[in-house]
């Protein structure tokens, strides 16, 4: 038995009904003090893919993002596929570390639902630009487009809340720097276009998630989610057909 204002309760009684408090919600409609489970699991994911891709030749070859093989043989799977898989160990160790760093405060301002759905729609509009811009004979694989994401949404929470923003802001340049520059000095080749791609989704999303009105938060933010989608759609088929005239 425990103590109470009123006499004594059971153990149980006392852990069931601090279970059906609510926790306290933030200006994003998260929960506060909640276990970032989905961050957790995105790195797990990625890990194994790794492993597997490391094990399979034939499993990256199917899954990376090859335009060719998404407008000629229907493989729009590869949109999202790619997003789990790295081209090396420290290509892996970085994006995993940067989902680590901001992954977990995100997902406890935005909810997980939210959180998931910033990190996939940052993820396929890096995809997307990689899709539409890129040269036919590349094939891109990694998370940087959705981490990239996560990152313009933490500058755009962050302001929202009055947080000192300027770490990630050099962070976002630091990385944009190495983006651009980096292939010419030797550092391999670098997909700008899932950077770019990624980070312009990410703040976009993020900062419908923040802005509107408390009394209408849930149904902006699930229209502009689906609206995303719908023009992600559309610049996919669009690039498609596109790609497919020029073959006929």
């Amino acid at each position: 038995m425990r103590t109470a204002p009123v006499g004594h309760q059971c153990v149980d009684c006392v852990d069931a009904a601090a279970r059906s408090v609510r926790q306290p919600t933030t200006a994003f409609g998260g929960r506060q003090n909640t276990t970032p489970l989905v961050s957790y699991v995105l790195i797990a994911v990625n890990v194994v893919m790794f492993v597997l891709q490391t094990v399979s030749s034939d499993l990256e070859r199917q899954l990376v993002l090859w335009a060719p093989g998404v407008a000629y043989f229907d493989d729009y799977y590869r949109l999202l596929t790619s997003a789990f898989l790295h081209y090396g160990i420290v290509h892996l160790l970085f994006n995993m570390w940067a989902l680590y760093i901001v992954g977990p405060q995100l997902e406890m301002w935005l909810g997980r639902l939210r959180f998931t759905a910033l990190y996939f729609l940052s993820a396929i509009g890096g995809s997307v630009l990689v899709y539409l811009l890129s040269p036919l004979d590349s094939a891109t694989a990694g998370a940087s487009g959705a981490i990239f994401g996560l990152f313009g949404a933490t500058f755009v929470l962050g302001r929202k809340l009055n947080i000192d923003v300027k770490w990630v802001v050099g962070l976002i340049v630091l990385n944009l720097v190495i983006t651009f520059v980096g292939p010419q000095l030797g550092a391999g080749a670098i997909s700008w276009q899932g950077h770019v791609g990624g980070l312009v989704t990410g703040a976009a999303v993020s900062w419908a998630y923040a802005y509107p009105p408390r009394e209408h938060r849930n149904v902006v933010q699930a229209g502009v989610t689906v609206a995303v989608l719908v023009l992600f759609a559309a610049l996919i088929w669009l690039r498609t057909a596109s790609l497919l005239t020029g073959v006929g």
